[in-house]
């Protein structure tokens, strides 16, 4: 790599150095994706949501505050995936959130939306794993204690496919992504006879047994059934014809993904064994399958299957996080090693295996520390914490983009407007602020803030001098020129 800086920011101080054809022939990607693999990497990293994690709502709001909650959060992720529907084709770039913000805000904007995105995108497949180890410890019965080996077994194998190569990872995203919604379609036919909404959903404690409070408590939680589809930007150096594929990918996926978020709310918690036990599970599909089908093996093996909708998203979204580590650090922004691919793969492995000790750790930590709230819960606030600070920053980004490059080419062009990105802004916030204020997880919460003050600093003081002239970066720098 030719050591001499090109570019300094006398404002900010940061340095440039641009690379030699080899540092860029060392990380490249192979094209592979088109409408239907983006489609299913969208729904793939998103579905878990319905078989583990938004249950804990429940407990946080009661059945109607849960389902308020999940009004007000999609309507955060209509605009927000009308506005990246927009961005991604316009910017192009393995980056994707990092991207349009280093565009729109300059390298701090960049760096502090990639880190809270990286955040969110490590911490997922954690919050994941633990959902796959417990559906797979109430099957085969066996302790919690032997639960960070199932999550062991997880993060090995979907690691090894995702460094297989891009055509296998797509293939297998494809796969487990159309099984999940196939399971989600048994439930919901089996479901549906059985619904009572006064004897399982209220349960006798009306529809706002927390009031409005308890509607905020479960943003995080509503958020959870949506959380990741905001990844498919990541996959723009992959895809075939991002101009034309990511905008179709990412609104067919909300499509799917709303519909699916409402039947699971509504048809888990109205039926046996209703609303304040499926919120306190960790297999909460596993429970609505024994409603329907009894105890027996049948039910055992159809909550087997149900862990593909937990492993389809496991693996999507360390695909990724592989792509995130990759774009951030062939940027200087992390340890530039990180982002080398394999040589014959064309895959990050050294990304996706880092990121996967970094989930590992995490969830092991909040294991033993032993606390009294649920494992997954606390990661997923944790996850949240990344994914609203990533999503507020995304849409400022989108606001900035129209007004000061009014000119780049936008092959789509989002109906919303800077509306819908206000819109979903400020449920973002919203949410936010939900986060510290609900005791049983925000402990969780503030390791996460403390993890991000860290990355901060590592960038303050080391990386803001050794950046490098990546594809995104370039991109930037061009349109901040004097034309």
């Amino acid at each position: 790599m030719t050591q001499a800086v090109i570019q300094t920011s006398a404002v900010e101080n940061i340095s440039y150095t641009k690379p030699d054809a080899g540092y860029m022939e060392k990380r490249a990607l192979r094209r592979h994706a088109g409408v239907v693999e983006l489609w299913a990497l969208g729904v793939g990293a998103v579905i878990s949501g319905d078989f583990f994690g938004w249950n804990f709502g429940l407990i946080s709001g009661g059945f109607g505050g849960m389902l308020a909650a999940l009004v007000i959060i999609t309507l955060l992720y209509i605009g927000l995936c009308f506005s990246i529907a927009e961005m991604s084709p316009a910017l192009p770039h393995a980056g994707g959130a990092y991207s349009f913000a280093r565009t729109s805000m300059g390298p701090w904007g960049g760096y502090i939306t990639g880190l809270a995105e990286n955040m969110e995108y490590i911490l997922t497949p954690a919050v994941i794993v633990v959902g796959v180890g417990g559906y797979l410890g109430a099957i085969f019965q066996t302790p919690a204690s032997f639960a960070p080996l199932w999550w062991v077994a997880c993060y090995v194998v979907f690691v090894a496919f995702n460094i297989g190569g891009v055509a296998m990872s797509f293939r297998v995203s494809v796969a487990i992504t159309i099984c999940a919604l196939a399971i989600l379609a048994v439930f919901y036919v089996g479901a549906a006879p059985l619904f009572n909404l006064h004897r399982w959903a209220l349960e006798g404690g009306g529809w706002l047994p927390k009031g409005w409070p308890g509607v905020f408590a479960a943003l995080p939680f509503a958020l959870w059934v949506y959380l990741g589809i905001e990844q498919l930007p990541l996959a723009a150096e992959e895809s075939h014809d991002p101009a034309r594929d990511m905008p179709k990918g990412i609104l067919s996926g909300l499509i799917t993904l709303i519909l699916c978020s409402f039947l699971t709310v509504i048809l888990n918690a109205g039926i046996e064994p209703g609303a304040a036990k499926v919120g306190a599970s960790t297999e909460p599909l596993f429970l609505g399958f024994r409603a329907i089908f009894g105890a027996g093996m049948r039910a055992k093996l159809l909550a087997l299957f149900a862990c593909t909708g937990l492993l389809a998203s496991f693996h999507t979204i360390i695909y990724a996080y592989g792509r995130q580590i990759y774009s951030l650090s062939r940027a200087g922004y992390f340890p530039s090693w990180l982002s080398v691919t394999h040589g014959r793969r064309k895959t990050p492995h050294r990304a996706l295996i880092a990121g996967s000790v970094l989930g590992f750790a995490a969830a092991l930590t909040i294991q033993l520390a032993g606390q009294s709230s649920p494992v997954g819960g606390v990661l997923l606030n944790m996850a949240v914490f990344g994914a609203v600070i990533a999503y507020i920053l995304q849409m400022l980004s989108f606001i900035l983009l129209r007004r000061r490059f009014p000119n780049i080419a936008r092959p789509y062009v989002s109906p919303l407007g800077s509306a819908g990105a206000v819109v979903a802004m400020v449920i973002a916030a919203a949410t936010l602020v939900t986060l510290f204020l609900n005791r049983d997880y925000n402990l969780g919460v503030i390791g996460a803030a403390i993890w991000f003050l860290c990355g901060i600093a590592y960038f303050a003081f080391y990386a803001r001098k050794r950046l490098i002239l990546s594809p995104e970066e370039e991109f930037a720098l061009q349109q901040e020129a004097p034309v």
